[in-house]
């Protein structure tokens, strides 16, 4: 199960002024946004807080579709599918960005049998077993 913070069912509280309504539109080809509508505890409008308009998409690849979330800075809903293309052009460059990151720690968390000390890893060779020369 999937939790956030370290949350568990045990410890988990719903922050009731921190409350979103949430609404999908979409071009029904590949745009979606989400638009998450900030609410009080009685379903009330908040008008104290912003709106949030989060876009979402799938991009193909060799290895299959992968899912694509930003946050688009706008004032209304026209203005966020304005953006949408941009949004994605910027996301996935922090996608590319964050890829080439983890390539690179995970090259140098590589070991190199020729780099270790001592010629490699002991214990390759068959000398020294009766009857190997």
């Amino acid at each position: 199960m999937a939790t956030r913070s370290g949350m568990t069912p045990e410890t988990m509280q719903v922050d009731s002024n921190n409350l979103y309504r949430e609404e999908t539109y979409s071009d029904l080809k590949a745009a979606s946004i989400r638009v998450l509508t900030p609410v009080k505890a009685d379903g009330n409008l908040d008008p104290e807080r912003t709106r949030h308009y989060i876009g979402d998409t799938q991009l193909m690849t060799q290895m299959g579709p992968i899912p694509v979330q930003f946050e688009l800075e706008a004032g209304n809903l026209q203005q966020a599918f304005e953006k949408f293309p941009e949004g994605v052009r910027e996301a996935v460059e922090r996608l590319n960005e964050r890829a080439k990151e983890m390539a690179r720690e995970e090259a140098s968390r590589i070991v190199v049998p020729s780099k270790m000390p001592g010629g490699g890893i002991p214990g390759g060779g068959l000398a020294g077993l009766p009857g190997v020369r």
